[in-house]
């Protein structure tokens, strides 16, 4: 019974996907091959979930047909290899102009992004700093927390790095998150521990520059 139910969920979110003005009951229930009231079910489920919502209503000559539509949370239900596209631009890069050549580009990028967030947090203090990083990581999926090392130095720790398969295949790609992270606080970053690496976390220290 559940695999049909996901079943069903799958070919629900695949119609409203195809049809992008919306579908009413009717015609899920035609398209589905189920009852009303299943289908209900099935909107309630995801319109509780976030991933669909009713639109606009469709004149009939009598009463309107209440249409439903895929949100933005329903659309990236559906999956997008982001990360075998970030490996081919990766590998594009490093063929052409080396490891070297790639750590300074990933630098680049971290400088153009540090540059966008830099003015929220010009006027505070370099822990401030890191914990402004932190909140931001976690809301990147990083699943990120400050934290302090031994010595009493500030430290991020991130249970999930967004990275990880493709700092499996290319370690050079912490070169970014090493460059993110200096430049955003100020301060000389090391990464301590690294998941890519056999880690537990991914860990990273702050000390302040010479």
């Amino acid at each position: 019974m559940a695999g049909t139910f996901g079943e069903r969920r799958k070919q629900l979110l695949r119609h409203l996907l195809r049809n992008k003005s919306g579908a009413t009951i009717d015609e899920l229930t035609r398209v589905l091959g189920v009852t009303r009231t299943a289908v209900r079910q099935q909107l309630a489920a995801l319109m509780r979930d976030g991933m669909v919502a009713p639109a606009s209503t469709r004149p009939t000559g009598g009463r309107p047909e209440q249409l439903f539509v895929l949100t933005d949370e329903g659309k990236e239900a559906f999956p997008r290899h982001y990360s075998w596209f970030a490996q081919l631009l990766v590998e594009a890069v490093a063929k052409e102009h080396g490891v070297a050549g790639l750590r300074v580009r990933l630098g680049r990028i971290a400088a153009a992004v540090v540059e966008q967030l830099r003015q929220p947090v010009a006027d505070v203090s370099r822990r401030q700093k890191i914990e402004r990083l932190a909140l931001l990581m976690d809301e990147l999926g990083y699943d990120a927390r400050t934290s302090n090392d031994f010595g009493g130095l500030p430290t991020i720790e991130a249970d999930n790095c967004v990275f990880h398969e493709l700092a499996m295949k290319h370690p050079e790609i912490c070169h970014f998150d090493l460059a993110l992270l200096s430049g955003f606080t100020g301060s000389k970053t090391e990464l301590h521990e690294c998941m890519a690496r056999g880690g537990t976390v991914c860990r990273f220290r702050f000390t302040p520059r010479a």
